[in-house]
Order: C-alpha cells, then sequence, then structure tokens
C-alpha cells in the first residue's frame, strides 16, 4: 500500500498535477502556498518494487540494493571507485591552533591512475589540542575553500586549480573567513570533536563546465559519462576525507560523522547512504533531490532545478530531467534514500524561514524513513507526525532539528548535530 496525501485542494475535489503547477508561460513558479500542493502518492517504504510486504529485516536488506540501484540510475549516478592510488602529503602543521584549543593541519590527497591521470584535492584538519586517546570527527565539504572557514592568513587558498578564471584568487582572498559562521571551529574542538574540510569545487567545480576538471577525469575519457553526476563527485570527496581519516592517529575514524549543508547537504545525504563507514549522517537544509519529497511541489523542485537555475542538468544524472516535470512517475521519493541509511544515525535539519527547503516535506521524509529504523528495533526517531514549530524531534538514531532563521548552518545546528554525537558515540 502506498501513502496517499492529499492537499487543501484535493479534498476540495479539485486535483492539481505537477503539469498544472507549471502551465504557466513562465519557465518556472515556486509554490509556497501549501494548498496548492498537489495531491501525492508516497511509494510504501516498507515494499519492494512488486508491492509485496517487507516485515523482516532480512526481506530489507535483500531489497535494499535493489533500491539503491533506483537511486543510482535515475537520480545521483554511480559514485566512482577508490583511485589505483593514494598518498598524502603534510602540507602544514599547527599546534595550538584557536587559541590553544586545535591542532591544525593541511594534507594534500594526491589521487594516481594506473594509466597516469592524476588528481588531487586539499584537506583543512583541526583535531582538539587537549584530547585523551582518539576523537570522533565530522567530515566535509565546503562551498569556496578551505580559506573560507577562517581569517588566518596562513591558510592555503584553495579550488586554484579547478577554478580557470584568472581572478580566482584575488576574489578568494576576499571570502576568507566568509563562512567561518558555518564553521565553529572553536566550539567544535571544546567540545571533542575532530573536523576535516575540503573544497567541493577540488572534486567537481560546481559550474555546468565542471567535467573536464573533475575527478570523473581520473576514471573516464567521456566528456560527461552517463552514470555521473556532481553530487556522486562531491559524495565521492566525503568518502576520500574518510579514507584518510583512518590513518590519522589522532582519530577515531571508527566514530565518524558527515555533514554537509544546502546543496552539499544533498552529496553528505547521498555519501552516507552509500558509505557505511559514516555511522552519523548530518543533513542540513537540503531541499528537493535531498530529504524533501521531489513530489511535494513546494519550494525547490526538481523543475526549478533543470529549468530555472539549470543546475540539475549536471548535479544529478542527465536522464532525470526527463521525469523534472512529472516527479511523481519516479519509481521512489527521497524518504526511501534516507531508509537506506538505517540502522546507522541520521539527522535533518532545517531553518523556520528557508521555505525553499521545504521544512515540512524534510520532516516527513524522515518520519516515513522511520519504519525502517523501527524494523530494526530502533526507537530513538519521530514519533509524531506533525513537525515541531522550532528546536529537536526524535533521539539518537534519528533526528530533526528546526532552526529559527534562514537558509544556513550555524553553531545552534552544530550544537545539535555534536549533541547526537555525544548519544551515539557514547561520549
Amino acid at each position: 500500500m502506498k501513502l496517499l496525501i492529499f492537499s487543501a485542494f484535493a479534498v476540495a475535489g479539485l486535483l492539481l498535477s505537477a503539469q498544472d503547477v507549471y502551465k504557466e508561460k513562465t519557465p518556472w513558479r515556486v509554490n509556497y502556498d501549501e494548498s496548492k500542493i498537489p495531491a501525492f502518492t508516497l511509494p510504501e517504504v516498507l515494499a519492494d518494487c512488486s508491492g509485496r510486504k517487507i516485515t523482516t529485516v532480512r526481506a530489507w536488506e535483500k531489497y535494499r540494493p535493489e533500491l539503491l540501484k533506483l537511486f543510482e540510475t535515475h537520480m545521483y549516478g554511480k559514485i566512482p571507485p577508490r583511485p589505483d592510488k593514494v598518498r598524502y602529503e603534510l602540507l602544514s602543521e599547527k599546534q595550538n591552533d584557536l587559541n590553544g584549543l586545535a591542532l591544525r593541519r593541511e594534507v594534500r590527497l594526491h589521487f594516481e591512475m594506473k594509466n597516469g591521470r592524476k588528481h588531487f584535492m586539499d584537506v583543512l584538519m583541526y583535531i582538539p589540542q587537549k584530547r585523551r586517546g582518539k576523537v570522533p570527527v565530522f567530515a566535509g565539504l565546503i562551498v569556496t575553500g578551505n580559506h573560507s572557514v577562517s581569517k588566518d592568513k596562513t591558510i592555503r587558498i584553495t579550488g586554484l586549480n579547478y577554478n580557470p578564471a584568472p581572478d580566482y584568487r584575488k576574489r578568494a582572498e576576499k571570502l576568507r573567513g566568509y563562512y567561518a559562521r558555518r564553521f565553529p571551529l572553536a566550539e567544535i574542538m571544546k567540545r571533542g570533536y575532530a573536523a576535516a574540510f575540503a573544497a567541493y569545487h577540488d572534486t567537481f567545480p560546481d559550474r555546468s563546465t565542471g567535467w573536464d576538471l573533475s575527478i570523473y577525469r581520473l576514471f573516464s575519457d567521456e566528456k560527461r559519462p552517463a552514470d555521473g553526476s556532481a553530487i556522486s563527485a562531491w559524495a565521492w570527496g566525503k568518502s576520500r576525507i574518510l579514507d584518510y581519516l583512518e590513518t590519522v592517529p589522532e582519530v577515531d575514524a571508527e566514530k565518524a560523522a558527515v555533514i554537509g549543508h544546502s546543496r552539499l547537504g544533498k552529496a553528505a545525504l547521498w555519501a552516507g547512504v552509500c558509505d557505511e563507514r559514516f555511522k552519523l549522517v548530518c543533513v542540513n537544509n537540503s531541499g528537493c533531490g535531498g530529504t524533501a519529497p521531489s513530489r511535494r511541489l513546494y519550494g525547490e523542485t526538481l523543475f526549478s532545478m533543470f529549468n530555472y537555475h539549470k543546475i540539475g542538468n549536471y548535479w544529478f544524472v542527465k536522464s532525470l530531467k526527463e521525469k523534472a516535470l512529472t516527479p511523481e512517475k519516479l519509481p521512489f521519493d527521497q524518504h526511501q534514500l534516507i531508509s537506506l541509511i538505517a540502522p546507522r544515525s541520521v539527522s535533518v535539519h532545517c531553518a523556520t524561514l528557508d521555505q525553499w527547503a521545504d521544512p515540512k516535506g524534510e520532516y516527513l521524509s524522515l518520519y516515513e524513513a522511520g519504519k525502517v529504523y523501527r524494523l530494526y528495533g530502533k526507537k530513538d526517531i519521530l514519533t509524531s507526525p506533525l513537525p515541531p514549530e522550532r528546536g529537536a524531534a526524535g533521539g539518537k538514531d534519528a533526528s530533526y532539528y528546526l532552526r529559527v532563521g534562514k537558509h544556513d548552518i550555524l553553531l545552534e545546528d552544530w550544537n545539535h548535530y555534536m549533541d547526537m554525537a555525544d548519544l551515539l558515540f557514547k561520549k
């Protein structure tokens, strides 16, 4: 059985469709009116592709690869494999950084193939200076580059090799420390967590022509691999950071959380699904293509990403554009993607003023995914179908957090992610 969700219009008998929503002459429309959401049906999360009910963990785990393959085929593509060879080069090390709170390292990850092709990404890592044994870690990517997390001029500007604009270094210098609010490093260190990040441009420059300078050049001569996407490339980068963290003696890589905001929230979700080494998946304001249902036409939609911003044309596999106008024809929706993380932990965040990301839709997806968590006997999950007006819901297995404010990731978000990690890693 599938879950049928009616809007106010549907109850009145005025059933709308995606085509109705987008029939205007303008190339796109944004709906922020709950009463104008067409009725939609979410696929039942505990049913396989033939409609048979799933009632045991064994049956779910047998079905899981099939569901994962559907997301690979129709939305994200397959994450590329590890390179043939990887070596790590220490670029810098600074003791007692952040006023004595952190050991800071910059490390270059060199990726090499037997055919001679090479690529690299630069990781910026902070480790609590005062620690007892190995510490858990948060890993993710950064919009712009590593230099944007701090005004410290000794941090290298990254992304240079994969941004051909001649004035990039000059523009990048102006962004030094620009996103410091998104990376409350001192508080992360005080809480006893390491943090490791890299510029997302290092794996796939965020533009339609990014293929030529992306990690796909390591593996393929095709101008654009049919099963490739920017989101899969960014997810690949998060996993390569974790590969490196497994070699760091101060870090407990078995207690790793993947984290991402906005488009990188979509990538964090996909990385967390595909790489089971991540024990906690932190998804922030990810919207459509992340945790918000594609069928719920509110705020960001597949149609807007493909036809307005044009970002969908490279963020996702090329064939997804065919379904952008008819998301109800997709063989899945995002609650099923979240369910693929189970029984590992997931935390979904949004903000009250971030209607583009659809806070209610993100909550709905996590709530529905809870059925799979219950199958595993997990109880610290969402129990109410109604989202909170603000604050937290759920627990250490699956939690939702709604922050008052705009599209961003702030200390308040980090505190909840770390609270969840404390419970999970028994800190």
